[in-house]
Parts: C-alpha cells; sequence; structure tokens
C-alpha cells in the first residue's frame, strides 16, 4: 500500500484540483467522494472507483476492506494529506477517486411508463441541487434533470449535500431548448411552478407522464418554459413572503403527485 505523508505531494495536489476545479473533473472524467456512506452508493450506483484514500486513525482495516475489491489502487494518508482533502472530519477517514458517467436524455431509463420527472432550471447553489435530489430519491422519481446548470453534478458540495443521492438517481445536465423538446417529443406534460397564468397545485393531475419543472428563488423559470408549459401551478402562500426554497417547493409538488399515484 502507497503511504503519502505530505500535502506537497503531486498525487495530493491533483487530488486538491480534482476537488476545487470543474474544469479538472471535466477534462480528467474523475471526480473525489468523501465518506463511506457515498462511497458505497456509488459502487451500488455503477460508478467504477479508481483509488480508496484512506487515514488510517478513522477508517479501520476491517472497515476498508468491503472496498477493496472495487478499487485498483489503495493509498494511505497522513492526518495533514487527509485534512487537506476532506470537507468534513466525520467521513470516517475515507475517499475515492471515481470514474465520472456521461449521462444524457437519450439514455434515461424510467422506471414506469408514465415517469415521473423533476426539472430545475439554473439552480445556482450547490446546495440546493443537493437538496432537490434527495427529494427526488425520496419520492424515487424516474430522472432529475438540471436545466442550464451553472456547475457540473460531480462538484463536491454536490455529492456532500445530496448525501450521495448523487449516485441514486437518473440525472442529466441539459439546456431547457434541448430539454423542452425532449419532453414534447415524449409525450410528457409540463407543469411549471410560477406565479403568472397559474393555478392551484392540487387541482392538476398528475397520474400521466408528468415533468415537474422549478426555477430559482430569485427569478422564477425562463420565459420558454412558460411559453410550453402544459399548465402553470402555484403553492398558495399563507405568510408575508410569497416564495419559498426550491427543494421544499419541489418537495410539495413532487409529492403531490405520488399521492394522486398511490404512491407506486
Amino acid at each position: 500500500m502507497k503511504h503519502i505523508s505530505s500535502i506537497q505531494n503531486p498525487v495530493v495536489k491533483q487530488l486538491v484540483q480534482l476537488k476545487e476545479k470543474s474544469r479538472e473533473r471535466k477534462k480528467t472524467g474523475l471526480f473525489l467522494i468523501e465518506g463511506q456512506r457515498e462511497i458505497c452508493l456509488a459502487i451500488k450506483g455503477g460508478y467504477a472507483i479508481e483509488t480508496l484514500i484512506v487515514y488510517p486513525d478513522l477508517c479501520t482495516e476491517n472497515q476498508l476492506e468491503s472496498f477493496k475489491c472495487n478499487s485498483a489502487n489503495v493509498i494511505e494518508v497522513s492526518k495533514a494529506v487527509y485534512e487537506k482533502l476532506a470537507y468534513r472530519s466525520t467521513t470516517e477517514g475515507l475517499l475515492a477517486v471515481a470514474k465520472s458517467k456521461k449521462q444524457t436524455l437519450e439514455t434515461l431509463k424510467f422506471k414506469t411508463e408514465t415517469p415521473l420527472i423533476l426539472v430545475a432550471e439554473a439552480p445556482e447553489k450547490p446546495g440546493n441541487i443537493g437538496a432537490l435530489l434527495r427529494t427526488a430519491d425520496a419520492a424515487n422519481v424516474d430522472a432529475v434533470i438540471i436545466a442550464n446548470p451553472k456547475t457540473d453534478l460531480y462538484n463536491p458540495n454536490i455529492i456532500r449535500s445530496s448525501v450521495g443521492c448523487v449516485f441514486t438517481n437518473e440525472v442529466v445536465f441539459e439546456s431547457t431548448s434541448t430539454i423542452l423538446n425532449f419532453l414534447q417529443q415524449n409525450g410528457i406534460k409540463i407543469y411549471c411552478a410560477a406565479l403568472q397564468a397559474s393555478v392551484n397545485y392540487h387541482t392538476q393531475d398528475y397520474t400521466e407522464a408528468t415533468a415537474i419543472v422549478v426555477g430559482t428563488e430569485a427569478s422564477g423559470l425562463s420565459e420558454s418554459w412558460l411559453e410550453h408549459a402544459s399548465q402553470n401551478i402555484i403553492i398558495p402562500m399563507q405568510g408575508v413572503i410569497d416564495s419559498m426554497n426550491v427543494s421544499v417547493a419541489a418537495g410539495i409538488l413532487i409529492f403531490e403527485a405520488k399521492r394522486q399515484r398511490n404512491f407506486i
């Protein structure tokens, strides 16, 4: 087993680049996963693990053993190196370098004949994307599609805030125009969360193939979505403000659709 103790080691510097730079992740096709639970979900999701990085004071040999068969390479690191690479001290001393997947609209595999899809347009904060992925996993939706993304799927902040649901959902990043074309070609109804020309969300039928579309709290959805919506929907507000966190709104809408489908 290779051992690295210095944060100046070239391998460590490359790992830091994977952690911090979207461009490096896209160029190499690799990304960093932190935490035993997240790594386990990635393996179950069919991701190939290239390297395991272990800090032995936090990860026992028995814990490591269950991951070894999925990696061609294991590196033991010092506390200084681990702290340089990890965001959290509660991830059991294990990180992994994994190979990214190229997921497209064409490769989507729906779980049902009447898919339920969550679409989010241009979410700016990785934490919001992570929360949306947790909501999607909880509801077992068929796919999550991010329109006009501001980051890449394997941003460590997305992986962390999603608690690994990056790996449990079918996730695609695409442009609004391409997504709209895909939904229309596949006969999927488009319900846009919007203030304009909207009806109460619970009055609509979501039992057919459905895409629920949410935008940012600041600017909402672009005109392209509003022009092509089957119906704009709204969650009635009873307080002073007129909006809520996008993941909360998505959860309300998605679980109404699941209720109508008897949670199938």
